[in-house]
């Protein structure tokens, strides 16, 4: 029998692990001291749930790549595609929950779309959200801890930012009614170009003229000030007062890495206001690294009764980040410890040092295998930067013989120092 993989999915190595592990504790830091509590949602979701047209949306590619089943009493389940649709309902099932409400949930989503670097059909997601807030503050505060969170992972990253009404003031304005599906559209931009879109659009049943009023203003210099100047619609210029409030408080906190980009547009159906995307400033990787926005409807679809809730997130891609970091340097480590205690004849004391040095909270692995040699070369291909070799002499003057595998230097040391050492 030849053993596979699902298409799209991969089994994720120790080394990778590690570096996964160590992102998400980075995310998890930062998310709870900005104030974020953390909430978890199930994957499996009722297909109805994630199909509505105020969560995926009809035309979405979203809809398109939900992998769905049924369960034994022939309900229609299917797989979360992201951890937004499943907070909106986790927040219409709770009415009195408090608000505002900043959560966090990192977890596996899944979409059955096309496979390339960066993109694959089980990956991990870390939202951010606020629930409950009109105030462009919350957008501050989200596009904030962005730029800390890459800033920690010594990511130099672009955070483009834009506003679905700025794009349906310019759609009105070029005529085009069926703005969710131009919007859908546009959010090609940088895959297929300004001839891609065009031809979408004249496939949807858009004259020429109303296609080049819209690439008259969706164009990569267009700043907010131009478009302001050309932009009549009301809705149009709702937005882009929007966006000056937003970046009037980024400029007073020193935030350098948003930028304005009027293509911007996000995908799916549920965006109302704010979308924003991270990109690596590199432009080296094609995939983004983080997505968003504001979706002030969607809740209060759920809920039913005209009721509005706002709220306003971003979903930063765990797996594309992964690979970027990779990208950028050699991953040798392999095990999460620090030191290798290696026993001469002396299994039991050693058992006590390894237990002696995990108390002090330094990740210890022992020897299982016969021979020095065999031990330091384990140590080496498993990326184990010291050796703590313990034998009889080193025991009579209660030592142990420390290795540093980087530098071949070695120190006759107690225990404590040896964890002093280590950390």
């Amino acid at each position: 029998m030849e053993f596979q993989t699902a298409k799209g999915v991969r089994d994720v190595l120790p080394e990778d692990k590690i570096l996964k592990n160590n992102v998400v504790a980075l995310m998890t830091e930062q998310f709870e001291l900005a104030g974020f509590a953390p909430l978890e949602t199930p994957i499996l979701e009722r297909y109805e749930t994630l199909a509505a047209k105020f969560a995926a949306g009809e035309a979405s590619d979203a809809l398109k790549e939900i992998f769905s089943l049924q369960d034994q009493g022939k309900r229609n389940l299917a797989l979360r595609f992201d951890l937004t649709v499943p907070l909106s309902r986790y927040v219409a099932m709770n009415p009195t929950l408090k608000m505002p409400f900043k959560r966090y949930e990192i977890g596996r989503v899944f979409r059955d779309g096309p496979i390339k670097l960066g993109r694959y059909r089980e990956f991990w997601q870390c939202d951010i959200d606020i629930v409950g807030s009109k105030s462009m503050i919350a957008e501050a505060e989200i596009l904030t801890l962005v730029n800390t969170v890459f800033s920690n992972l010594a990511l130099s990253v672009i955070i483009k930012v834009n506003n679905r009404k700025v794009l349906n003031g310019i759609l009105e304005q070029a005529g085009i009614d069926r703005k969710e599906e131009a919007i859908i559209s546009i959010d090609k931009l940088d895959k297929i170009g300004v001839d891609g879109v065009s031809a979408e659009l004249k496939e949807r049943g858009y004259t020429a003229k109303q296609i080049a009023a819209v690439f008259a203003l969706v164009k990569g210099n267009m700043t907010l000030e131009s478009l302001k100047a050309k932009l009549k619609d009301e809705e149009g210029l709702q937005g882009i007062s929007e966006l000056e409030e937003l970046f009037s408080y980024l400029n007073a906190i020193g935030i350098k890495a948003v930028q304005f980009d009027v293509s911007l547009a996000r995908g799916l159906a549920y965006y109302t206001g704010t979308v924003f995307e991270v990109r690596l400033k590199s432009g080296e990787f094609g995939s983004s690294l983080a997505g968003g926005g504001r979706y002030d409807t969607m809740i209060g679809n759920f809920i039913g009764g005209g009721r509005e809730i706002p709220a306003v997130g971003i979903a930063f891609g765990l797996e594309p980040i992964l690979d970027v970091l990779k990208m950028k340097e050699k991953m040798n480590v392999k095990t999460p410890a620090k030191v290798l205690v290696l026993p001469i004849n002396t299994v039991l004391e050693s058992l006590v040092v390894a237990q002696e040095l995990r108390e002090k909270g330094i990740s210890t692995d022992i020897a299982l295998l016969k021979g020095v040699t065999k031990n330091l070369q384990y140590a080496g291909a498993l990326g184990i930067p010291f050796v703590a070799i313990v034998g009889e002499d080193e025991l009579k003057q209660k030592k142990v013989l420390l290795r540093d595998m980087a530098s071949g230097v070695e120190q006759l040391l107690s225990v404590k120092d040896v964890a002093k050492r280590v950390k």
